[in-house]
């Protein structure tokens, strides 16, 4: 309640400063574009303009076109191709100021002063920039392609797209932007490999490798990095992360039994209250005084236990596929258990804990497969295969 309150009174305090900033002062202070917004709101839809309002918004129109036109004018003077964006940024301030200032035009005063605003004839100005401009991202992309290709360099090729992309900004289509942009994706791309090596000396069913490479990496990719669970024919993979399973264990199936006794003071009717000298207690009211009787129950507990475990381990390697160095491993490890309970008892229910109660009853059942725990094991790999991938995207 307290942050919303402070927001609120932010809000307000915010306005009330902008309706009392002097659209005079900002020009004072060289700050044109909010002179021109401040003084453009308080004079629209007002049929006594005051003249304050109208000089400051003249003054301020003209000073911030020419600081615009002498900064596009330096930009030009030195001869720098990278220079016509913000040589173009500077004709773009002009044409919105303008198209702004025309609505409210003519502009004059309740005292019949006339603003005087000289326009600039900008269109030519603003198409000539975005021309050099575009021109000049597109140059640049071609040479960063040029050495993406020839040393096969990803950074290079991103930046070209990025170059490429820039040129959207001043036309919706040119040349063949589209074209080159495709091809500094392909170039500036990693491809990683997730991958799976079986190393333990033991025979593994089919299903084990193919749900271990079925995870949904997809979900991993970005713009620049495309992960992949099965080699594409053709393909240069930069990076491969390889999931060494070195150690199988499946256990045999347990089977245990035991016996327990369990006991609990329960109430089992109730019994007279007798005083110091043997007879039946009596209140103030002369009746007999009763209180509840515990009793000590007992149940003998006859406990069937299975249990069978398959453990799955190995290590994770992240490898650059370009030198065949290893620049990352991360021990792995994986456990499925199976366990099931089943008990009978003799003797008084009530002596039973919760825990022996919630097992009475139950049956043994027969053991899962070591396929099926082996799937199992996997399922709780993969979770844990991902979130390392995902740590390491700085690496690769």
């Amino acid at each position: 309640m307290r942050t919303r309150y402070s927001f609120s009174l932010i809000a307000i305090l915010f306005i009330s400063l902008s309706s009392c900033v002097s659209p005079e002062k900002l020009v004072e202070h060289g700050n044109y574009e909010a002179a021109i917004e401040v003084a453009a709101r308080r004079l629209a839809g007002k049929k006594n303009k005051k003249t304050r309002l109208v000089l400051a918004l003249e003054e301020a129109f003209q000073k911030a076109n020419q600081r615009d036109l002498s900064a596009a004018d330096r930009l030009k003077r030195q001869n720098r191709p990278e220079n016509w964006a913000r040589i173009h940024e500077h004709y773009l301030s002009i044409r919105k100021r303008q198209e702004a200032v025309a609505p409210l035009l003519p502009l004059v005063s309740k005292e019949g002063i006339k603003a005087n605003f000289r326009f600039v004839k900008v269109d030519e100005l603003e198409m000539e920039s975005r021309e050099k401009a575009a021109e000049f991202h597109y140059a640049e992309a071609k040479r960063l392609l040029r050495d993406a290709r020839q040393g096969e360099d990803r950074l290079a090729a991103r930046r070209a797209y990025a170059e490429l992309d820039r040129i959207r900004q001043y036309f919706s289509r040119y040349r063949e932007v589209e074209q080159l942009q495709e091809e500094a994706l392909y170039l500036g791309t990693t491809h990683i490999l997730v991958s799976m090596r079986q190393e333990a000396p033991v025979a593994i069913p089919n299903a084990f490798e193919r749900e271990l490479t079925a995870m949904a990496v997809q979900d991993l990719n970005s713009q620049w990095k495309v992960y992949h669970t099965r080699p594409v024919e053709g393909l240069h993979y930069d990076y491969e992360v390889a999931m060494r399973i070195n150690r199988i264990e499946i256990s045999p199936g347990l089977v245990r039994e035991r016996e327990y006794e369990e006991t609990a003071v329960v109430e089992d009717g109730w019994e007279y209250v007798l005083d110091a000298n043997g007879n039946v207690a009596k209140d103030s009211l002369g009746n007999d005084i009763t209180q509840p009787r515990e009793v000590t129950v007992r149940a003998l507990i006859l406990e069937n236990y299975q249990n069978k475990t398959a453990r799955v381990s190995g290590r994770l390697e992240f490898v650059d596929r370009s030198t065949d160095n290893l620049i990352h491993t991360e021990p792995m490890f994986a456990e499925a258990v199976f366990e099931n309970y089943a008990a009978t008892f003799r003797g008084d229910k009530r002596a039973l804990s919760k825990q022996s109660r919630q097992r009475i009853g139950n049956q043994p059942v027969p053991f899962p497969s070591e396929e099926m725990l082996l799937l199992q094991a996997v399922e709780r790999l993969k979770p844990f295969v991902k979130r390392e991938i995902a740590g390491a995207r700085r690496m690769i």
